[in-house]
This record gives structure tokens, C-alpha cells and sequence, in this order.
């Protein structure tokens, strides 16, 4: 729920719609939140639609950005049955409501599709102003993690670059939502294989600045961005939030001890049935079958680690540790320890102490655009975006 309310600081959401939403909710009850945000989706669209018709698309624009929002989050719960048909229907309807609110920015999102070794990447291209002949813009690449979309993205970090007068880029790639809909493929440890393209793609642009060209990943992102930075020079920083030295170490480390020690033994037939009668029983914790049944839909392998090529990592790196993480705890320590002089770790906590600093989008955005402004040595702008 902090997930979806925390998109209201970047025009994603409105915040009473989704507190009141919650009162809809049974705890544990993963259907009654799809329907619950499907029923908020669809009234918020259908405002939209009638807004459209009566007055113009920059009226309707950040009403249909919030169905988005809301469509995604009907999706959220719905990965224990993979064959369930509104995993696609939902997205269908997201992907079009988002892309009206693109197209009514001031300078209209532009998506695109790359072409990859094997799968193709989605990406959306994001301007603060036209261009202007011979003026070169810093340039922000994003990506998510484990579950969330690029679209996503828009809210939670892409209009604060814009309005400091960079352009931006998002892109998803294997594993991720769209890819995994559309091509069902599931992840990919060597995520250089999404980057490159991607900024294979910004240097037939005009309006670029090379010099001035940054990675950030959230979430699980924390790994797949750094893996693809170790083999990526053209990048001068890397923003990982947060960051993660070995994710397999860290999923791990979540489980109970027992089903810990099953794993250590490579007892894999008593691990997978205790893991199933979890998934099933009543109470099972919500987090703990959110984790799992994602995991079953997006991943088909196994081994992400950074841990053999962090002497390749070169550039300046900002690593995010998030004092009340609970994915991911200790391992930003573990990056800057490998990183040494090359990185920064910051600590967020209080209010922005969870995981990827959700619900605090406006004090993330600030350290990282600081710590962006030091390192290319420059001076934000103030650029009328929205």
C-alpha cells in the first residue's frame, strides 16, 4: 500500500483513493486486493475517459496516469497461478492508460523497442524540453528489479531528473514485466546484455551529453545495474538502490532456519514440500507468498552475483542502504566494501529507512541528484516540465 500511495509525489496516484482502497482489503486475502484496486482502476479510467471527451488530454493526464497505477497494483498479487488471464488483461489495460498520460506531457514519452541478443528490450524515452540543435543534455538510464515496471518509474524518479533538465530513458528486460508477458523470459544474470543496447541506442541521439551518462537500478536492479556497469565503460555513474552483493545469499537468508538448514543439505524434495504447504496454508504471511509466487513467475535461473567482478566496476557509484530493509539488509555494505574508495554509501532512515526508499520518493531523488551534481561537477537547472 506505501507503494502505491508514495507514486502520489510524482503524479501516480492520489492518496486518499488509496487509503481509502484499503478499508477493502482482508489481510492475507490476495483477491480481495486485485479486486479491490481493479474496481479503483476502472472508476478512476472511466473519470479519465469522461475527462477526455469533455475537455483535452492534459486535464485527463494525471487521472489516467493514477488508473495505471492502480491497474498495476489489481496485478501485484495475482502471480501464484500463472495462467491466470488478468495478468494479462490488467496490463493491457495499464499500458494503455499510461500511455495517454505520456502523451499528454509536454514533451510526449516516446517508447521505443531495441533489438538484444535473443529478446527484445521495451524502453520509453523521456526529454525535459525538444531538443535544441547542439545542446547536450546528462542523460539517466533506470531500471527496475524483481516485480515492478517501468512505467513505475515516471513517478517514482524520472520526473525529478526531468525537472532538473536531464533526459531519461527506462527500459525493461528479461524477467521483467513486460518482457516476461511478451516474450516469457524469465531473468538473465548477465544484464549487460539490456544495458548495452540501450546505450547503444542514446549514441545515435544528438542530444546526449557522453560525458555525463548514469545508471540507477532499484531494488533488485541493485545487482542487475551493477553487473551490467562492470561491463559498460561507456557509463561515467552508477546509482544502485541499494545495493546487492549476492542475491542468492540474501533470498536465502530470509527463510527460517529449518528450511535453511534444508537448503545447506541440498535436501531439494523436503525443501520444495515444506515450501509448498507453506504457500497453501491459511497462515502463510502475505510477504512470504508474494515473495515465493513471484519468484516462480519471473526467474528460470538461478546465480547472481557480483562478488568476482567488482574490481571491473570503474565508475563513481552510489550505493543506497536503507536502514529497515527487509530484503536486502547488510548487503550495501558488502558493495562498498568490494567498491572501497569508488563508492558512496548513504544511509536513509526514519521515513525513508525501507526498501528503496518507498513512500519517500522527494528525499531519495534529493540525495541522488546531490550526489549526481558532485560527482559531474554541474549545477541542476530548473526546467518547467509538467
Amino acid at each position: 500500500m506505501l507503494l502505491v500511495a508514495g507514486l502520489a509525489a510524482g503524479h501516480g496516484a492520489d492518496l486518499n483513493d488509496v487509503l481509502k482502497t484499503a478499508l477493502y482489503i482482508e489481510p492475507g486475502n490476495f483477491e480481495s486486493f486485485a479486486e479491490a484496486f481493479k474496481d479503483l482502476a476502472d472508476q478512476t479510467k472511466a473519470k479519465a475517459d469522461d475527462t477526455l471527451l469533455q475537455s483535452d488530454a492534459v486535464n485527463a493526464r494525471d487521472t489516467y496516469f493514477a488508473a495505471a497505477t492502480y491497474y498495476r497494483a489489481a496485478d501485484l498479487f495475482l502471480h501464484g497461478n500463472c495462467s491466470d488471464p488478468r495478468i494479462n488483461e490488467f496490463w493491457d489495460l495499464q499500458t494503455d492508460c499510461f500511455n495517454k498520460g505520456i502523451s499528454a506531457l509536454p514533451v510526449p514519452g516516446e517508447r521505443i523497442t531495441l533489438k538484444a541478443n535473443g529478446f527484445k528490450i521495451p524502453a520509453i524515452y523521456y526529454g525535459p524540453s525538444q531538443p535544441v540543435p547542439n545542446v547536450k543534455r546528462p542523460t539517466l538510464l533506470l531500471c527496475e528489479g524483481y516485480d515492478a515496471a517501468q512505467e513505475e518509474l515516471l513517478h517514482f524518479n524520472v520526473f525529478f531528473p526531468l525537472s532538473r533538465g536531464w533526459n531519461a530513458i527506462t527500459f525493461e528486460g528479461p524477467g521483467q514485466p513486460t518482457v516476461r508477458r511478451n516474450q516469457d523470459i524469465g531473468f538473465i544474470p548477465d544484464w549487460e546484455r539490456v544495458v548495452t543496447p540501450v546505450v547503444d541506442y542514446l549514441y545515435t541521439r544528438s542530444d546526449i551529453d557522453f560525458e555525463r551518462l548514469a545508471l540507477l537500478g532499484n531494488s533488485f536492479g541493485g545487482y542487475l545495474t551493477a553487473r551490467a556497469a562492470a561491463f559498460e565503460p561507456r557509463l561515467k555513474a552508477l546509482i544502485l538502490n541499494g545495493g546487492i552483493y549476492d542475491s542468492h545469499q540474501a533470498f536465502v537468508g530470509q527463510l527460517p532456519a529449518n528450511l535453511q538448514a534444508l537448503y545447506d543439505a541440498g535436501d531439494k524434495d523436503q525443501f520444495d514440500d515444506l515450501i509448498g504447504e507453506a504457500l497453501h496454508s491459511e497462515n502463510a504471511p502475505s510477504q512470504f507468498r508474494w515473495d515465493v509466487e513471484q519468484g516462480l513467475w519471473a526467474f528460470k535461473i538461478q546465480a547472481y552475483t557480483i562478488a568476482n567482478i567488482t574490481d571491473r566496476i570503474r565508475m563513481p557509484t552510489f550505493i543506497a542502504n536503507a536502514t529497515d530493509d527487509q530484503f536486502f539488509a547488510g548487503q550495501p555494505q558488502l558493495v562498498k566494501n568490494a567498491l572501497g574508495d569508488r563508492a558512496t554509501l548513504y544511509s536513509f532512515d526514519g521515513a525513508a529507512g525501507y526498501h528503496t526508499q518507498v513512500g519517500a520518493s522527494v528525499e531519495s531523488n534529493r540525495v541522488i541528484h546531490m550526489w549526481l551534481d558532485s560527482v559531474f561537477n554541474m549545477t541542476s537547472q530548473a526546467v518547467a516540465v509538467y
